[in-house]
């Protein structure tokens, strides 16, 4: 095994700060959100509100009402929402869970957008050097997940830990 040179250094490093970030602003707000979605061993009708709210009330809140492909829909988008900042707390596929939480990133802005009629008040603007809108927010939350997604875990990663016991 060779030792890694001054930039796989810095990327590792990077990776490990970009996680620690991750679990101290954004793990928290997503676990809470999730756990919003779940009543006892079920999904919660606030879920189906969360994420089909436009339909929600076209069925008079019913979630029976809702098409067949919403109780997987949601029961996936809830599951990810706790699983996917557990995987990059731990390290554990992080590129591919810092991915895929920038697919979920996006579909909750499109819902926000679309179900929630979010408007551009709240949406914001970039370059508009106001800083508190919906899109800086989510926008920077892309920005750490993508320097994420190419430097990986970093150290004191599980993925860092299973590469190495590999190799041995």
């Amino acid at each position: 095994m060779t030792k890694p040179n001054t930039s796989e250094r810095l990327l590792a490093l990077s990776g490990l700060s970009g996680r620690v970030v991750f679990a101290a602003v954004l793990a928290g707000y997503f676990w809470s959100s999730a756990l919003t979605k779940f009543d006892g061993p079920g999904v919660s009708a606030g879920a189906f509100v969360q994420i089909f709210p436009r339909q929600m009330e076209a069925v008079g809140y019913d979630s029976a009402a809702l098409p067949f492909y919403a109780l997987p829909v949601v029961l996936a988008g809830s599951v990810a929402e706790l699983v996917l900042p557990a995987l990059l707390v731990a390290g554990l596929a992080t590129r591919l869970s810092a991915l895929a939480m920038i697919g979920f990133i996006l579909v909750m802005t499109l819902t926000d957008i679309f179900g929630h009629g979010v408007t551009a008040d709240t949406l914001g603007a970039w370059f508009d050097r106001f800083s508190d809108g919906v899109l800086d927010h989510r926008a920077l939350w892309v920005g750490l997940l993508a320097g994420l997604v190419l430097s990986g875990g970093g150290y004191l990663s599980l993925d860092r830990w299973i590469s190495r016991a590999r190799v041995r």
